[in-house]
């Protein structure tokens, strides 16, 4: 942990002070631990958001800093096999966790699924920015309403995200990638573009795809057949059937995490990415971390 990012909120957990520091600690407060190195890009990408939630929530959760190359025996003790890992711990057992990096707003609906809240005196500004915004009632009308907006002020990129969102609802892929590539960086990682990229990867991967009553057909008759899951699993998230989706995702990663260079994982953090149901996306998360951390 750097120097800058050490706050009451923030620690290095070792060894030495594990047991009083994370596990005796979180029995009053939920403790968040943060496996990573100093060699590893992700981390670096991750943690400065860790740091930074952990002032904003101002005690609702510690994080505690774990350097795996200078703890290997705690690394080893999780079975931590690829950083980063973040696990959370509450009450003296780790309840959840996930591997790898995921944004901001990720991050946030992570921790509302475990009833974790900006404590009072946290940054205002945090707000509801792990709400997701919601969908509109009629994507078609509303990508309208965009393109006449944008007609008025086409420099407002803003708009032009808003109406990639709306394309992405309403199945005009090809648009609304374009809408998103044009995109300059500070809305091209906005969580809402996000969203729309793992939306529209559902729906790239249905083109000449066999429909859905075939591909049950496949499963029935083979139920290792992962590309049918696979492609099974993306129609349900187009089509708004996201436990059937994650159910199908789920059944990959059981049958074989190595499948498709780990596609079963990478499936359910694009379907957590697209999902607005924080206690849905919590539920499976807590299943995806329970199977990978065995």
């Amino acid at each position: 942990m750097s120097p800058d990012a050490a706050t009451p909120h923030v620690f290095d957990a070792t060894a030495a002070n594990f047991e009083t520091e994370v596990l005796d600690r979180s029995l009053q407060v939920p403790v968040l631990i943060d496996f990573w190195a100093e060699w590893c890009g992700p981390c670096r990408t991750l943690g400065p958001v860790l740091e930074k939630l952990a002032g904003e929530y101002n005690g609702a959760f510690v994080l505690a800093k774990i350097d795996v190359d200078r703890e290997q025996q705690l690394a080893g003790a999780f079975q931590i096999r690829s950083i980063p890992t973040v696990l959370l711990v509450k009450d003296g057992q780790p309840v959840d966790g996930f591997p790898g990096a995921m944004p901001e707003g990720a991050l946030r609906e992570f921790l509302a699924g475990h009833g974790i809240v900006p404590a009072a005196g946290g940054d205002p500004a945090a707000g509801d920015a792990g709400v997701p915004a919601p969908e509109p009632v009629d994507p078609r009308a509303e990508a309208e309403r965009l393109r006449r907006a944008i007609a008025e002020a086409p420099d407002d990129d803003g708009l032009k995200l808003d109406l990639a969102v709306a394309l992405a609802a309403t199945g005009a892929t090809d648009e609304a990638t374009s809408l998103l590539d044009a995109l300059p960086a500070n809305l091209a990682t906005d969580d809402r573009a996000l969203r729309a990229r793992a939306a529209l990867g559902f729906s790239a991967l249905l083109r000449d795809a066999p429909a859905a009553a075939a591909l049950e057909d496949r499963i029935a008759a083979d139920p290792g057949d992962l590309h049918a899951r696979h492609l099974l699993g993306a129609r349900h998230m187009v089509e708004g059937r996201h436990e059937a989706a994650l159910e199908q995702f789920m059944a990959m990663l059981r049958h074989d995490r190595a499948y498709g260079d780990g596609l079963a994982r990478k499936a359910l953090i694009e379907a957590f990415r697209v999902i607005g149901d924080a206690e849905l996306v919590s539920r499976y998360r807590r299943q995806m971390s329970a199977l990978l951390l065995s």
